[in-house]
């Protein structure tokens, strides 16, 4: 997990790469769409804006093919992540959904407003809150902007 201050941060270490400008498109296009409707760049990049009170994970949540950015805009939360070697496998992965879950324990991190989180596919996370937050959420497949299978 990665966690940067700001957009500005983001934009600067990953200012190279079309799914990187593609995300900062994403976030400076929040204005434009609904809330909890997910929306498409190309065909590397799907977003939405979760806004609620912070979804609480019993187990830890891991993916393949597509890796999560959160950009924070109100509120806070608590991720814990850990690397997947580290975790019990709970239910194995489901190309369905790019999804399995885990069981264990991992690192907590407190993150909010202005942040940008960075899950990558080597961990697996869990969200831990009990207030309102709202956040960008981001879905980038890990392929450099296009599914191999197409």
């Amino acid at each position: 997990m990665i966690v940067l201050e700001n957009l500005e941060q983001f934009k600067t270490l990953y200012r190279d790469g079309r799914k990187w400008n593609r995300c900062v498109e994403a976030i400076e296009n929040i204005g434009n769409i609904r809330d909890g409707v997910y929306h498409s760049i190309g065909d590397s990049l799907a977003y939405m804006i979760e806004d609620g009170v912070a979804k609480n994970s019993e187990h830890f949540i891991g993916n393949r093919r597509y890796f999560d950015i959160h950009y924070y805009l109100e509120g806070q939360e608590t991720i814990e992540a850990n690397h997947k070697q580290q975790l019990d496998v709970v239910m194995p992965y489901q190309d369905e959904t790019d999804r399995e879950y885990l069981a264990g324990s991992g690192t907590l991190q407190t993150v909010g407003q202005g942040q940008v989180v960075i899950l990558d596919n080597n961990n697996a996370y869990r969200f831990i809150g009990d207030k309102r937050i709202r956040k960008v959420v981001l879905k980038v497949t890990i392929e450099d902007g296009y599914f191999l299978n197409k």
